[in-house]
């Protein structure tokens, strides 16, 4: 099980942070209440240097994301009997991370009453902006080739103040690319969370919408694994 504790926690955190700000803008009475899309990009980029930085001190490769890991499986960059413990510990992390995010602004959930409110799985998953199944599909498969290609060349990211790079690449992913979906660019991220927030007792919770879920699964995969291959291809 090699790399699941640095991956479990770094997960974790990462979704504690980043869908603890999402729940602060949409959620009713809290002191971030309609704070704007900069706010939230920032509060993602923030999320995932404090992830990468606590995998990395717990023994992982800090990748967080079945995106990362897959593709970098499949092209001989990550051996292959890693990939199991590594995607337990995305799945099971970002599901605690949520749980937690849940506990947190159980008051906040209660006073707000429904999707149109802002009670919505937007908190913890993604949705698109205009739905429009391809476009979206499109969308995400575009954001994380960006991610994924641009971590490539990063090397060991876990390192130094390298973290703090994969923030603000996530910053720039999200203000460039990521209005359209909300830039899951990451299964684990979205899926975990999106189940948590199907069967949590949240209060006055509205549908998870897993009729789109596929969306942010298989583009991310898709995008990551295409990164990887050009990336090879031209080493």
């Amino acid at each position: 099980m090699q790399g699941f504790i640095g991956e479990f926690f770094g997960t974790a955190f990462l979704i504690i942070f980043g869908t603890g700000s999402c729940a602060a803008v949409n959620l009713k009475k809290t002191y971030a209440t309609g704070a704007d899309w900069t706010y939230i990009s920032l509060s993602w980029g923030m999320a995932v240097t404090m992830g990468v930085y606590i995998a990395g001190m717990l023994g992982s490769d800090g990748h967080l994301n079945p995106a990362v890991t897959i593709p970098y499986a499949l092209f001989g960059l990550f051996p292959w009997h890693n990939v199991v413990p590594y995607l337990l510990g995305q799945f099971l992390g970002a599901f605690v991370g949520a749980t937690l995010v849940i506990i947190q602004f159980t008051p906040h959930f209660k006073t707000t009453k429904g999707e149109e409110a802002g009670n919505t799985v937007g908190i913890f998953a993604t949705k698109p902006a205009i739905s429009s199944p391809l476009f979206n599909f499109l969308s995400e498969v575009i954001a994380t080739f960006a991610f994924v290609f641009a971590l490539l060349n990063l090397g060991n990211f876990t390192t130094g103040l390298k973290p703090f790079i994969v923030g603000m690449l996530i910053f720039v992913v999200g203000t460039g690319l990521g209005s359209t979906t909300g830039f899951a660019i990451n299964p684990a991220r979205d899926w975990a969370p999106r189940f948590a927030y199907t069967i949590m007792p949240v209060p006055n919770k509205a549908s998870a919408h897993w009729n789109y879920a596929w969306v942010p699964m298989f583009g991310p995969l898709l995008g990551g694994i295409i990164a990887t291959a050009i990336k090879v291809a031209i080493k």
